[in-house]
C-alpha cells in the first residue's frame, strides 16, 4: 500500500507566520515526506483566506524540483472551474520537471468560491464537471484534439504541449459520498480516491462497492479498478499526547466550517467518538495510526493508497514534520508489510509509482 500526505496549506491562526514562510514550511515538508520514504503527497486546491493553495501545480513544481522519489498530486483539482487545456499543460510541465511523478486528482470541490471566481454558475455543477472531464482525458489521449461542449469554446484540431512524461498522465477522480461520482468513475476505469473525514470508515464501502460494480459491467478488469482512501488525522509520540495537541485544532478546522454551513460547534465527545479506533480520524501514535489503516483497508475491501490530511492553522510545522516522519518511518513500514502478500484489490506496479490502473 502506498502511504501519503495531504496539505491544504492552511494559514496560521495567529502569531508571524505569513504566507510567504507557510510555502517554505510547506516544501520542507515535502522534502521530509520524501526523505522518510513516503510515496504521495497531494495539495489541495482551495480560494479561501484560510489556505495558500489556490495555484496547487504551482506549489507541486517547486515540490518537484527538490524532490527525488515522492509522488506529487492534486487534491483535488476543481475540474469544474478551471480550464482543461490548462490543468492538462500545467501538470505536464510538473510531471516533466519530476521525471514523471505529477498526478491529478479531480473533483467539484467541497467549497463553492472558484465558481463566481471564475465566472461559473453552480446551477451547472454537475454537467461542468462531467463535461470538463470528458475534455481532459480526451487531450491526454490526444495531442491534437478536436472537442465541442457548452461550457467552453470548441477544439478543431489544435495541439496541447508539452506532453506528459508519464503515458497516460495519472488521472483521479475524488469523491466525497456521492454515489453517482463514483459510478461514473468506475464506468471510465479511473482510479477513485475516496474522502473519509467523519462517521465510521466501514459506512463508505458501499460506495467502493459501487465503484468496482460499474467498473465491471463497463468490461474493466477488477485488478484495474483502483481506490485510494483520504482521511484527517495527526500523530505524535502517544496516542493521548496526539489527541490532546488535534482536539484544539480539529474544534478550530470544524467549528469554522460548521459556523458557514449551519452545523452545531463540535464537542470533545464527538471528537473523542471519531477518534475512537471505529471512527474517521486516524490520531494517535504510530502503532495506532497503522492498526486504523489496517482495519480501515480490510473494512472497505482492500485500497492500494491512504493518504492523511495532517496540517490546518493551528498545528505548527514542528509538530506536522513529526506527524511526517512518524508517519514514514513507524506507520508506512508496517502498513506495507501487512498489505503486501494478502492484500485484496488492484496492484501497485511499484512501491514508489502510480497504481496500475492510472
Amino acid at each position: 500500500m502506498q502511504i501519503g500526505v495531504d496539505s491544504f496549506v492552511a494559514t496560521a491562526k495567529s502569531g508571524p507566520v505569513g504566507d510567504a514562510a507557510r510555502v517554505r514550511e510547506l516544501l520542507e515538508q515535502i522534502e521530509l515526506a520524501d526523505r522518510v520514504g513516503l510515496d504521495v503527497f497531494g495539495i489541495g486546491e482551495h480560494h479561501r483566506a484560510d489556505y495558500v493553495s489556490s495555484a496547487p501545480a504551482v506549489l507541486m513544481a517547486a515540490a518537484a524540483a527538490r524532490t527525488k522519489n515522492i509522488r506529487l498530486a492534486s487534491a483535488v483539482t476543481v475540474l469544474s472551474s478551471d480550464d482543461p487545456v490548462r490543468i492538462y499543460q500545467q501538470f505536464a510541465t510538473v510531471d516533466l520537471i519530476s521525471q514523471g511523478r505529477a498526478e491529478i486528482i479531480v473533483g467539484r470541490g467541497s467549497f463553492i468560491e472558484s465558481y463566481p471566481l471564475f465566472g461559473f454558475d453552480l446551477d451547472n455543477y454537475d454537467e461542468l464537471f462531467s463535461e470538463k472531464l470528458e475534455l481532459l482525458l480526451r487531450i491526454r489521449e490526444q495531442t491534437n484534439v478536436s472537442w465541442s461542449g457548452k461550457h467552453r469554446a470548441p477544439l478543431t484540431g489544435q495541439g496541447v504541449y508539452p506532453r506528459a512524461l508519464q503515458s497516460p498522465l495519472p488521472v483521479w477522480i475524488g469523491v466525497g459520498g456521492t454515489p453517482q461520482s463514483a459510478i461514473r468513475a468506475g464506468r471510465l476505469g479511473l482510479p477513485l480516491m475516496v474522502a473519509i473525514i467523519g462517521g465510521q470508515a466501514k459506512s463508505f464501502r458501499p460506495l467502493i462497492d459501487l465503484y468496482r460494480e460499474a467498473g465491471a459491467k463497463a468490461g474493466h478488469a477488477a485488478d484495474k479498478l483502483t481506490v485510494g482512501v483520504h482521511g484527517i488525522g495527526f500523530l505524535a509520540d502517544t496516542t493521548a499526547e496526539a489527541q490532546e495537541i488535534f482536539w484544539p485544532a480539529y474544534r478550530d478546522a470544524f467549528g469554522k466550517i460548521g459556523k458557514e454551513r449551519g452545523w452545531p460547534p463540535p464537542t470533545r465527545p464527538q471528537f473523542d467518538a471519531v477518534a475512537s479506533p471505529h471512527g474517521a480520524l486516524l490520531v494517535g501514535d504510530g502503532d495506532a495510526v497503522a492498526a486504523k489503516i489496517l482495519a480501515e483497508h480490510e473494512a472497505l475491501g482492500g485500497f492500494v493508497r491512504k493518504t492523511i490530511l495532517l496540517d490546518n492553522r493551528v498545528l505548527t510545522h514542528r509538530q506536522i514534520m513529526r506527524a511526517i516522519e512518524l508517519l514514514g518511518t513507524v506507520v508506512a513500514p508496517v502498513v506495507r508489510q501487512a498489505t503486501t502478500t494478502a492484500a485484496p484489490g488492484p496492484r501497485v506496479d511499484s512501491r514508489r509509482g502510480a497504481p496500475s490502473s492510472a
